[in-house]
């Protein structure tokens, strides 16, 4: 027996990612689009939102044709731990810097999982902390104080 429509977690994704690219792309237009070779602000955004809708087009394609339901239930854990991890990123990056925001960032992520060691995440944490900051700050050079105050 075919579950509903509703119950197909390739519809549901294919619908996630239609929805992301298309605002996406309505952000977008009110930007310059350029051309490849002088890309302006809205090049990337509307690139990417379009693909993002082709993406999800096939998804939600595959899911219609075929009869995967949703397995489980929501972790309430992840649901509560991951956007309060994104929104503490947002603010910590401005007040506290980037070395404290992506530590927090890190370690709350993986704290939204419940397999995780505690001593284990905080090594991972600092260990990727600094890998980023030597990415982004230093090698791209993204004006990003590495603590705020230094």
């Amino acid at each position: 027996m075919k579950p509903s429509i509703l119950e197909n977690k390739d519809v549901w994704a294919g619908l996630f990612l239609i929805a992301i690219g298309v605002v996406a792309v309505v952000i977008a237009r009110n930007y310059t689009f350029g051309t490849a070779l002088r890309m302006g602000p809205g090049f990337f955004p509307t690139v990417l939102g379009g693909f993002l809708v082709l993406s999800g087009l096939y998804i939600l394609a595959n899911g219609l044709r075929s009869d995967e339901k949703i397995e489980g239930s929501w972790p309430l854990r992840a649901l509560i731990v991951l956007p309060l991890a994104l929104v503490l990123f947002g603010v910590l990056i401005e007040r506290a810097g980037f070395a404290p925001a992506m530590l927090v960032l890190i370690f709350g992520s993986g704290l939204a999982g419940t397999d995780s060691r505690l001593i284990e995440l905080l090594i991972f944490s600092v260990l990727l902390t600094a890998l980023c900051a030597i990415v982004f700050v230093w090698a791209l050079g993204l004006p990003y104080p590495l603590i705020a105050g230094f």
